[in-house]
């Protein structure tokens, strides 16, 4: 008496893995989408840099408010505030330094990037306390 074994077809599961491969390797070069980036370009040796401009520390603390170099100040100021430092020093704007709390609000800091991106300082620090 011959007992028959029960064997699993991989055959259209292999199949259809095959197809899914053939998907997504068509369909991730369409998902991805490129950063911009403006990487450094290197330039001659010998030129000495200009002299940079002092950092502004803006500190955004838990309840979302803002201190610009030590001094308390508003959101809706910032934009002023910004466009100074970048008239102040045309050629090289200076760093912006964020200190924020660990608890502030995300919309406050996006605001602050969103300000300063808009008034030229491109050149920002995240200040990490431990």
């Amino acid at each position: 008496m011959q007992r028959e074994q029960a064997q699993i077809n991989i055959t259209p599961l292999v199949d259809v893995m095959l197809v899914l491969l053939v998907i997504f390797m068509v369909a991730a070069p369409v998902l991805s989408r490129p950063i911009p980036l403006q990487l450094p370009q290197a330039g001659p040796v010998d030129v000495e840099p200009p002299p940079r401009p002092e950092p502004v520390l803006l500190r955004i603390d838990a309840a979302g408010g803002l201190t610009w170099n030590g001094a308390a100040t508003s959101l809706q100021a910032l934009p002023a505030l910004f466009a100074a430092e970048v008239r102040k020093a045309s050629d090289t704007p200076p760093m912006l330094q964020i200190d924020a709390d660990g608890n502030s609000d995300y919309d406050t800091f996006a605001k602050v990037l969103a300000e300063a991106n808009g008034a030229g300082l491109h050149e920002i620090g995240f200040v990490r306390r431990p």
